[in-house]
């Protein structure tokens, strides 16, 4: 296969290097040659698709640089095969992203993400016509004033072209009373959610045809050269929504810290409280798209505006259409430098925000009545007990198993709680 041969070469010769730093400007701009070589040297997606399936069977020899070249290049040729008119708008938000925003060269964890994000879209769309899109950056109340440094930058940037970039403010939307962000009262009771749905409002009011609104987080951990993996399901496929998924055999993940067994114990919970997104296993990865036809019907009285808005979005899209999202594996780096979250994520709150929306929008059946009414009840202490006590079933599985391995019972968390007081 020449595009194999091609990419051993690539490796012979180190055209790229075995390490990627994802602060380094050097470092996307070789993905992005090499995801133009391969998208230009494919004869069509089922040769990127099978050049994929042997670099991510053997991920760990492989770098990953390249690993997310072969993404990007088969987003760019999926959308190269779509011959209607499409718009996508990238919608993200920043709170406390004052440093991140800026160069390397301004600041030691500056990731200059604004800029590159755009230079991202641009690679990807350039080459078709028939595609276009848009950004809208939301404050979501930073008191470093990201929003305005977003401005500054678009308003002062000689590398690209920043007309199709939009910066908006949560407050605003506040002190309009959009319904939107009801029931807000400050920008302090959003934690993201209430911007990223203000962004998909604002993006949701523009008349386009085959109109895909996406959200992603502010950092540069997924490469929106991607899109193209989220949009085809939506456009070509009829899918209502497509989701980036960092748990599937053929994602890509550099994750630090230890997020993935408390993370592990969040899924298996929320699959007890809401069964019917069973099928979908990475609820928070930041990289989702929705077929903006939908989106006015989902966003709008919702009850949760914090980090766990993704799950009701997810939610509303599953019982208007059953298995209407498509997961779709991605790759993505961990951004953890200036993370504007913690490494130990709100799982505990995200799990109540979830039994809310059980509460809300489900028929009651025993079982996640048992569970809601264990969760509602859990301080934080419990909650950390319970990870450091956290049965092995659990912590060692899979979970993508998680709805339908359902053996750890409620009595069993209480159990393994008294036995951490013990």
């Amino acid at each position: 296969m020449a595009l194999i041969r091609y990419v051993n070469e690539a490796l012979k010769t180190k055209v790229f290097s075995e390490t990627f730093d994802i602060t380094n400007t050097g470092h996307w701009n070789q993905i992005e040659t090499l995801a133009q070589q391969l998208y230009k040297n494919a004869y069509n997606c089922n040769e990127i698709t099978l050049l994929e399936n042997r670099i991510t069977t053997d991920k760990k020899t492989n770098p990953m640089m390249l690993q997310i070249a072969v993404k990007v290049a088969l987003s760019k040729k999926l959308l190269a095969s779509i011959s209607k008119p499409v718009h996508i708008s990238i919608i993200f938000a920043v709170y406390k992203e004052n440093r991140r925003i800026l160069t390397k060269e301004e600041d030691p964890l500056g990731e200059d993400f604004l800029i590159r994000k755009i230079k991202q879209m641009q690679f990807l769309t350039d080459e078709f016509k028939n595609i276009s899109w848009d950004m809208f950056v939301v404050d979501d109340g930073c008191p470093e004033g990201s929003g305005n440094i977003a401005r500054r930058i678009l308003k002062t940037s000689k590398t690209v072209n920043t007309n199709n970039v939009k910066v908006a403010f949560l407050q605003d939307a506040i002190d309009q009373h959009l319904e939107v962000v009801a029931p807000l009262q400050s920008t302090d009771d959003s934690r993201k959610g209430g911007s990223i749905e203000y962004g998909m409002y604002l993006a949701a009011q523009q008349k386009k045809e085959n109109h895909v609104i996406i959200f992603t987080d502010a950092d540069l951990s997924t490469h929106l050269g991607q899109s193209g993996l989220l949009v085809n399901h939506i456009v070509t496929n009829a899918k209502k929504a497509a989701i980036g998924s960092r748990r599937e055999p053929k994602s890509v993940v550099v994750k630090k810290g230890t997020r993935n067994t408390r993370g592990k114990l969040f899924i298996y919970l929320w699959k007890r409280l809401i069964p019917q997104l069973g099928y979908i296993t990475d609820t928070q990865c930041g990289f989702k798209a929705f077929d903006a036809g939908i989106v006015n019907k989902i966003i709008n009285d919702t009850i949760e505006k914090k980090f766990a808005f993704d799950i009701e979005l997810l939610l509303k899209t599953e019982l208007i259409e059953h298995q209407s999202i498509q997961k779709v594996p991605i790759a993505w780096y961990d951004s953890e430098a200036a993370s504007t979250t913690t490494d130990i994520q709100p799982y505990l709150s995200m799990l109540q925000a979830t039994a809310a929306m059980y509460r809300k929008y489900l028929p009651a059946n025993p079982v996640s009545d048992e569970f809601a009414n264990f969760i509602e009840k859990l301080t934080e202490t419990q909650w950390q007990n319970l990870v450091d006590k956290m049965p092995e079933e659990i912590a060692n599985g899979e979970p993508s198993t998680f709805d339908r391995f359902d053996k750890v019972s409620v009595s069993r968390l209480m159990k393994a709680l008294a036995d951490s007081q013990v």
